[in-house]
């Protein structure tokens, strides 16, 4: 649509800048590529949510992702953005329903990973993820360490359950600080975690997250990431519409949340399920956030076993979407790491 202003580069002739739709665990399925350096090793990144798909084919031509930036990183790696089933340019009302569950999403993203090894020749890709994504992500680099040169999460998830535990306590913290009534006896009345029952269990806990902001943090100036840092880039996108908008934050979401899904969320436990990786990994957390709460992470990233190195760091002015100082430093990170890797 591009509503606000131009793009903030353009990719040269001689490089990659190209909208795919391609057949993906049964359906259509959208990725973009961007890349100055036709050849270079490739970067397959999967985005949160569910139905939240930035970094995604929205991303085509912006520097800022919400997560890190990509004007440097085009020039050595070529970077690639997935829209997975049921969000942005991946949505269709004909998708099953019963086909939203972790392990789909996981046989997808190895799809994903196969077609561009196949595509450009390459045994080998490096992998990084943000929030939902990087539960995906982690089970891809534990599962096929063959197919990949490093692994990194942003936001990185590592046991739902105890995530929602923690979150449910801050919340109760922050209802009474504020004497939110309301927050105290809606949380009351739905108990502790886990959710399991159905949607309406579940949402509970979302809503206040929601209300309390736990997504982001304002650090007193202008370039703090927000909702609508978001959805500017759907906005501002050459290839995503109104429709495409509209798929993606309603009727993806509508589609996203199955039985399955939550049931999947709530069942998953990296501690005991991924202990080892083998290959390089690196996670980026934001020092405030509130929403994938920091003792998990490094809780985890002191337990897990990796031979191949593993590296931990915080992103001072952000929550769990990135401050663009931050996201400019995680680019810079992300770059070190991966040549690093490439190396090893």
């Amino acid at each position: 649509m591009k509503i606000f202003k131009k793009s903030d580069y353009t990719i040269t002739k001689n490089g990659i800048s190209q909208l795919e739709t391609i057949p993906i665990g049964g359906i259509k399925q959208s990725i973009l590529i961007q890349t100055e350096k036709p050849g270079s090793p490739i970067l397959l990144f999967i985005h949160g949510g569910p139905s939240m798909p930035v970094p995604g084919v929205s991303n085509r031509g912006t520097d800022y992702t919400l997560v890190m930036t990509t004007k440097e990183l085009i020039k050595n790696f070529t970077v690639v953005f997935w829209d997975q089933r049921g969000t942005g340019k991946s949505f269709s009302k004909d998708i099953p329903k019963e086909t939203m569950n972790l392990k789909q999403f996981i046989d997808d993203a190895k799809d994903v990973t196969d077609y561009l090894r196949s595509r450009f020749k390459q045994d080998k890709l490096h992998l990084a993820a943000h929030s939902w994504g990087s539960v995906i992500g982690l089970n891809l680099a534990y599962k096929y360490p063959e197919k990949y040169y490093s692994y990194t999460g942003f936001s990185q998830i590592t046991n739902w359950v105890e995530n929602d535990k923690l979150s449910y306590k801050w919340l109760i913290e922050m209802a009474t600080e504020t004497n939110n009534k309301r927050a105290l006896a809606e949380l009351a009345a739905v108990g502790e975690p886990p959710y399991t029952k159905d949607f309406k269990q579940w949402s509970v806990i979302r809503k206040w997250q929601l209300k309390y902001r736990t997504m982001f943090y304002d650090a007193g100036d202008k370039k703090s990431a927000t909702f609508f840092s978001g959805l500017k880039i759907m906005l501002r996108s050459p290839d995503y519409s109104l429709i495409d908008i509209y798929n993606s934050l309603l009727r993806g979401f509508k589609l996203s949340y199955t039985d399955a899904l939550i049931h999947d969320i709530n069942t998953f436990d990296f501690f005991s399920e991924v202990p080892r990786l083998n290959i390089p990994v690196m996670f980026i957390h934001g020092s405030k956030e509130k929403h994938v709460m920091p003792e998990l992470i490094t809780r985890y990233f002191e337990e897990l076993d990796a031979p191949k190195g593993k590296s931990l760091y915080w992103s001072e002015k952000s929550s769990h979407a990135f401050h663009t100082d931050d996201a400019r430093e995680n680019e810079q990170r992300l770059i070190s790491h991966l040549l690093e890797a490439q190396g090893s």
